[in-house]
């Protein structure tokens, strides 16, 4: 239940006509046309439990008027005019995946209605023409959701049968009204959506993300009422309080079918939410595919949306398909960004995982297979671009890295009481050159996996910390003093690389991002308010056993 223990910040909505980059928005008025083989209805207002009034459009199959079909809803506030058969170049989507009736991140009409479905876009409350005062996410929009499947359920050509899929907004929307059990709610396909507010949105590791957020707060403002502000009420709450508990979702009591899909290459965005949402859904019945590609290219690309209706054929339509056949998880396991094999695993975390440290030694900037017995530091200038400590580890035989990783650093900040980390995972090729995976929706020469912390936020919250995931309570803030070393535990986001024999790991520790460049005009994560000053340095050996664990997989022959 939502806390009033905060006064969440809201600001006054933008001209909804005046969105740029988007096409014209089309009159209030409710529209009934056909185009091509699609019915479409324009502006159908749906009343909500409190008598607010929101708009959907609504695609239906010309050749089908007289079917009961099962409906796919779209749910965003992106704005359900942005139709486009295209995405920005570097996405991956190929010519041809789309329809111009596609909405951003949202299923395709034009295939889905000739697959049999109705599909529908909404508009949430106070987005864009529909009525009332906009809330990003929490348990206000999830009921608004709610609403609107049990409204659309009842409609004389419906089959009583609602799913929901999409990337991004379109995925956390599906964990917080399914935990609220819509009657009518019978599967769900969130593909690529964060689902801790805090740890995956808006403070990695308890610092604050300034690119990709204020961004997206800004895609919230077009409104004829008001809108919530989640800059602002983010910046106004650095630590976990009641403002990020209204937004946790009760994701155990997902109980319906579930086919979840992330991405390795989503580090600092969706990785660890999606994955930590299979992980927690109560669901009998539920699929987890991790793959690492671009995440865009990846829902629109044939062979995903196949799955999809084979996904939807069964329990939405009720056929009989090979859903039932599927493993329980599926993983690609990445050797590039552009080389990968898939495999079907019976768990997540994967059966026989082996948890193996590497120590590191910062006399030889190496990864050790033992405890370093010789006490080192490794001393760098966090203010600067080049400053970091790195340490490599080369692999004597093959060997798959999968699941979660953690670091665990002694450290110290010369000069300063509070010290940034920033970590990454690198993979390097027997002839000593970067490897790079893709990367945040597009780039093909990123990390294997990101880390982060603010030392300050070294607590752990100890219900919800395993051995091989820490987890910060970031309830508190606790100072450095002068000369104090102390062990932190770092959260490393899950990866799968392949790495082969005479490959190597390296390790790097920053105090900024690592990944800087980004393409003009395109989100990119960023943490730009850092605490840094005077050196940082990590200890290692002796009584400093700082250390790398990694989720080693091993193979029978």
């Amino acid at each position: 239940m939502e806390s009033s223990n905060f006064e969440l910040i809201m600001r006054d909505g933008v001209d909804p006509h005046s969105a740029p980059n988007k096409p014209p928005l089309p009159p209030r008025g409710y529209d009934r046309r056909i185009e091509g083989d699609l019915l479409i209805e324009r502006n159908c207002e749906v009343a909500l439990r409190d008598g607010t009034t929101i708009l959907i459009d609504i695609y239906r199959p010309v050749d089908q008027l007289d079917e009961k079909l099962p409906i796919l809803l779209g749910w965003s506030p992106y704005g359900k005019h942005g139709l486009s058969d295209q995405l920005w170049p570097p996405s991956g989507v190929q010519h041809g995946w789309m329809s111009r009736f596609t909405a951003f991140e949202a299923p395709d009409p034009m295939f889905w209605c000739a697959a049999g479905y109705a599909v529908a876009y909404a508009d949430p409350r106070g987005a864009w023409l529909s009525e009332g005062d906009l809330r990003h996410n929490g348990m206000g929009e999830g009921q608004d959701c709610y609403d609107c499947i049990e409204w659309l359920a009842v409609r004389d050509w419906s089959n009583g049968r609602i799913g929901m899929t999409g990337v991004s907004y379109l995925a956390a929307i599906q964990y917080l009204v399914a935990s609220l059990k819509p009657p009518h709610l019978a599967a769900i396909n969130p593909w690529e959506g964060f689902s801790d507010w805090y740890r995956e949105f808006a403070y990695h590791g308890g610092i604050r993300e300034t690119g990709f957020l204020p961004r997206g707060s800004d895609n919230l403002r077009f409104s004829l009422g008001q809108t919530e502000d989640t800059n602002a009420n983010v910046q106004a709450h650095p630590l976990y309080d009641d403002y990020w508990r209204s937004k946790e979702i009760d994701l155990e009591a997902i109980d319906i079918p579930a086919y979840v899909v992330a991405s390795w290459s989503d580090q600092g965005l969706h990785s660890r939410g999606t994955i930590e949402a299979y992980r927690r859904i109560s669901s009998s019945q539920k699929w987890l595919e991790v793959h690492g590609q671009k995440k865009w290219a990846h829902f629109y690309q044939p062979s995903s949306r196949e799955k999809q209706r084979v996904f939807f054929d069964h329990f939405l339509k009720g056929r009989e398909t090979e859903v039932t056949t599927w493993p329980p998880v599926t993983i690609d396991v990445c050797e590039t960004a552009h080389k990968r094999v898939v495999r079907g695993e019976p768990a997540w975390p994967l059966v026989g995982t082996e948890y193996r440290r590497l120590y590191l030694d910062a006399g030889t900037s190496s990864l050790l297979d033992a405890p370093c017995q010789n006490e080192a530091a490794a001393r760098y200038d966090p203010l600067d671009e080049a400053g970091e400590a790195t340490f490599l580890y080369r692999f004597e035989k093959d060997t798959e890295i999968t699941g979660y990783i953690k670091a665990r650093l002694w450290v110290e900040a010369e000069g300063a009481e509070d010290m940034d980390l920033f970590i990454a995972l690198q993979k390097v090729d027997a002839h000593g050159n970067p490897v790079g995976f893709h990367f945040y929706a597009f780039y093909d020469d990123g990390p294997m996996a990101l880390g982060w912390l603010r030392v300050s936020h070294r607590a752990l919250d100890e219900q919800r910390s395993t051995d091989w995931q820490p987890v910060h309570s970031h309830l508190t803030e606790e100072l450095l003093q002068p000369g104090q070393v102390v062990p932190v535990d770092i959260e490393i986001w899950p990866a799968s690389v392949l790495f082969r024999e005479g490959e190597s790991l390296r390790l790097v520790v920053k105090g900024m991002d690592i990944y800087r460049e980004s393409l003009p005009n395109l989100p990119f994560a960023r943490h730009e308010e850092l605490r840094n000053n005077g050196h940082h340095i990590i200890h290692t050996g002796g009584r400093y056993e700082s250390y790398l664990q990694l989720p080693v997989i091993q193979k029978g022959d």
